[in-house]
Parts: structure tokens; C-alpha cells; sequence
């Protein structure tokens, strides 16, 4: 899957400050999930939650 050069970058500019990008690997789902200084169990939840497609 590539992303665009604007989405890398975003991602990239994402990690500097600490953030964690998850995407949906479903050909096509722009669902995207950032988040930052969250618990391991809330960690776990919203990167179930992206990479599930039938949820969103």
C-alpha cells in the first residue's frame, strides 16, 4: 500500500511529537488513528479499532 507524499510526511512530523499512526489495511480506507501518552489496554483498543474494517 503507498501513501501519499503529504501522508508520510504527516505521519513522519506525528513520531517527532510522540504520536503513534495507525491506519486501516483495507485496500482503500482512509481511517486513520493517531494517539499519544494513552495506556497499553486504550493503546490496544483504538489500534483494534482501526485495523478492523467491519467497525468503521
Amino acid at each position: 500500500m503507498h501513501q501519499p507524499l503529504s501522508e508520510r510526511v504527516a505521519d513522519a512530523a506525528a513520531l517527532l511529537t510522540g504520536t503513534r499512526t495507525v491506519r486501516c489495511p483495507y485496500p482503500g480506507c482512509r481511517v486513520t488513528v493517531r494517539c499519544r501518552a494513552v495506556t497499553p489496554d486504550e493503546a490496544k483498543r483504538l489500534t483494534d479499532l482501526a485495523t478492523d474494517h467491519t467497525r468503521h
